[in-house]
This record gives structure tokens, sequence and C-alpha cells, in this order.
């Protein structure tokens, strides 16, 4: 099936190899960094047992989705599926759906462990309604081997998950997007047009102060919406949860790079 383009300042993305295929972008509304909540001390990842890869210095940052332009088509996309080595391409795997939601997630994230249930419960009850459900992970496996492929596949068996959960390697779907953080999550229309790209709802970890049982209300809300055909009519927030984990030297623009 053919792609789809859009008109934005700049080139559209390239095409890449290594399993990773993008063809559009979606455009910022502003072009900022997202809001730094907090900021851990850098620190360096080695491997043990008496062998030492080059040590990367790894900040962890919580940070804010970015604003992204509402009625933006979905990048289109082919990425590889690590547990089942099948690999997925969105304009055919969302062909005909009345609604696609795509999130960004990754395994070892807090503000995802704290959701991963009720995303797989939310997941369950709208692909009974038509949805059209996948999840990505971005993170670099390189200073975050907790999220390579191997432990994708081993993390989507474990937690059920009936929609693919893929592997970006370029990182280039996620700048695509202009995703900034897991979780983040977007809900496109029957057209593939931005409907909503917000949070899950206002739940977040304990360990962050967090005390609001997990519901999914907002995103429910929003794809309750998008299904019915009404306008949002309630105003959006951000999703928070960790930065996207950066290869050394491909982080974004808004991300500082």
């Amino acid at each position: 099936m053919g792609t789809a383009s859009l008109v934005f300042a700049g080139p559209p993305c390239r095409a890449y190899t290594s399993g990773t295929t993008v063809n559009n972008k979606l455009p910022l509304t502003a072009n900022r960094a997202g809001p730094v909540l907090h900021r851990k001390p850098a620190r360096q990842a080695g491997s043990g047992g008496g062998s030492r890869r080059g040590a990367l210095a790894v900040v962890a940052v919580r940070v804010e989705n970015e604003d992204v332009a509402i009625g933006t088509l979905a990048p289109d996309f082919e990425l590889p599926e690590p547990l089942t080595g099948q690999t997925i391409k969105l304009s055919e795997y969302a062909a005909g759906a009345p609604a696609t939601l795509v999130m960004f997630i990754c395994n070892h994230c807090p503000f995802v462990v704290h959701l991963k249930p009720a995303i797989t419960e939310l997941a369950k009850d709208y692909q009974a309604k038509g949805v059209k459900v996948v999840a990505i992970s971005s993170n670099s496996a390189e200073t975050h081997p907790q999220d390579g492929p191997e432990k994708m596949a081993e993390d989507a068996k474990a937690q059920g998950y009936t929609f693919p959960y893929l592997f970006d390697s370029t990182q280039e779907v996620a700048k695509a997007y202009s995703a900034a953080c897991t979780p983040e999550f977007y809900v496109f229309d029957a057209d593939r047009k931005l409907f909503y790209h917000g949070q899950f709802d206002s739940s977040r970890p304990s360990k962050y102060g967090g005390d609001t049982p997990v519901t999914g209300e907002d995103l429910r809300h929003a794809l309750d919406c998008v299904l019915a055909g009404k306008p949002l009519g309630r105003a959006v927030r951000n999703s928070i949860g960790c930065n996207i984990k950066w290869q050394p030297g491909n982080a974004p623009a808004w991300f500082g790079g």
C-alpha cells in the first residue's frame, strides 16, 4: 500500500535500513525541550564479570511529552516485532480501523511498569471495538540492554500483550512522532489523523509521590470520543515519564541534541 506524506518545514525523514522505515513526521507546535521535572546525576554504565565496555554517561530525566499538532497524519513506518520476528507496517496494520492507538513504552521505566497491567487491559477492551493498538520501544539497547529486543520479547510474553511491541532501533520513528518520553500515547482517527496526544491518566508511581488509582480515564475518554465521532471536550494533560534513552549523539533538537 502506498504511504501518505506530509508538507512541513524541513525535509521528510528518509527511509532507513535495519528494519526501520518512516516516511513523514508529526510537526511540533513549538520547538522546545520538554520540561525537565527531575534530573538524576549522570552515571556510568559498565558490564561486570571482569570485562568492561566503553563507559557511557547516561542521564535519566523525567519529561513531559512534546506538543504535537492535532489533525496531523500519522507517520507511516515499518518496524520489527521481536516476539514473532514479523515486520509491521502501520498503514497496512491499521487499514480500515476506526481508530489507532500508538504507544511509546519500554521495559524498565517505573512510569511504564506502573501502568503495564492497565495498558494490557485497556488494549483488550478497545481491540474488541476494532481499535488497532501498537507499542514501540525506541530506547537504546546499547545504553539500556534491559530494553533490547530479546528482553522486549520476554516482556511482551510475560505481560500478555495482545498488540505488537515493536523495536525502533534507529530511533527515527520516535523522532518522526516527536516522542519524548515513556509512556507516551497517540490516538488517531479512522483517517489516521491525530486526535489525542496526552496522558493515560493522572496516576503516578508511588515512589514519585503518586497515590491516585490507575484507571486509564484520560485515554479511555479519548478513545470513546474518537469512536463516537465526538470532540474531546476537555483539557488535555501531557503524559509524563522517563525520557527516551537516545543513542549517544542521536538525541533530537528538542531534547538538546
